[in-house]
């Protein structure tokens, strides 16, 4: 099942994608697709009988000319993994961690496939990710295997963690001085469930900018699955329902070109992960 989130930013509205061309509205039976709907027992169930039954009914409306928000309300947290994977840890010149490097990005990142993309005031080095998003499905803390990991992911998504490298690795301190600018994490189109991504750590993954391919990689590089990741991370916080985990990026980034390349205001950046659906965002300067 892929869930998508309709409408203009603030008053999405839910919905599940039936083709690749059209959804049906659920907004009726589910507030939203957040803490509260991946925390119930019914949930995902439940929902999946109602779309079938709406969908046989024709009760479908298209997707083309939609604002499309992301399809997850905003989280309670997003979590995200640092430099896991094997190429992209060896084009920035650093080891293949131990274990996973992990930092935090404000929740208040979090946009879109197709909103613009704003840098901060003080921009010097803004830098492009495409990354493989897991959301939490049940509150998980102290995952003993990764088994019950599997079960508590809700699903997968396409994920652009823009940085800005200069606050990120200039400014001293953790990393989310440099993760956290307004619109700095583009998500969807949808969210699609586990069962429709049967081999997870095979799917390949995409990004241009101004039509120049800068990203081409697979989660087959992957250092830590997402089993392990969302096992791991249980163990020093807990995660929530609706949760958001960023996994990580391929090479290809800005800064890993020599020299490096850094986005600019009016630049447009595609991107797309297989069988997740993909992303346009367009560039804009500072407020």
């Amino acid at each position: 099942m892929r869930l998508l989130r309709i409408g203009e930013p603030g008053r999405e509205r839910p919905a599940v994608l039936v083709d690749d061309e059209h959804y049906v509205d659920v907004s009726d039976v589910v507030h939203d697709f957040g803490e509260m709907f991946f925390g119930s027992d019914a949930g995902l169930d439940g929902l999946a009988e109602v779309a079938a039954a709406r969908t046989a009914a024709g009760e479908m409306s298209p997707v083309g000319g939609q604002r499309l928000g992301p399809p997850i309300a905003r989280p309670h947290q997003i979590v995200c993994v640092g430099l896991n994977y094997i190429d992209h840890a060896r084009e920035t010149g650093q080891d293949i961690p131990a274990e996973p490097i992990l930092f935090n990005k404000a929740p208040n990142t979090l946009i879109g496939p197709n909103d613009d993309v704003r840098l901060p005031r003080g921009y010097t080095k803004p830098d492009w990710e495409v990354e493989l998003g897991i959301v939490i499905g049940r509150r998980a803390s102290y995952l003993q295997s990764e088994s019950e990991a599997l079960a508590a992911i809700a699903g997968y998504l396409v994920v652009n963690d823009v940085s800005e490298r200069a606050f990120q690795m200039e400014r001293g301190g953790q990393w989310v001085k440099g993760k956290s600018a307004e619109t700095f994490n583009p998500a969807g189109p949808w969210l699609v469930t586990p069962d429709e991504i049967p081999q997870v750590r095979n799917l390949k993954m995409w990004l241009d900018v101004n039509g120049v391919r800068r990203q081409s990689g697979s989660t087959s590089t992957m250092i830590f699955s997402p089993a392990h990741l969302v096992s791991y991370i249980s163990q020093f916080l807990v995660l929530e329902p609706g949760d958001l985990i960023n996994t990580g990026t391929p090479p290809g980034v800005g800064m890993g070109h020599q020299p490096p390349v850094w986005l600019q205001p009016g630049d447009v950046m595609e991107l797309g992960i297989e069988g997740l659906g993909s992303q346009r965002q367009t560039v804009i300067g500072p407020r």
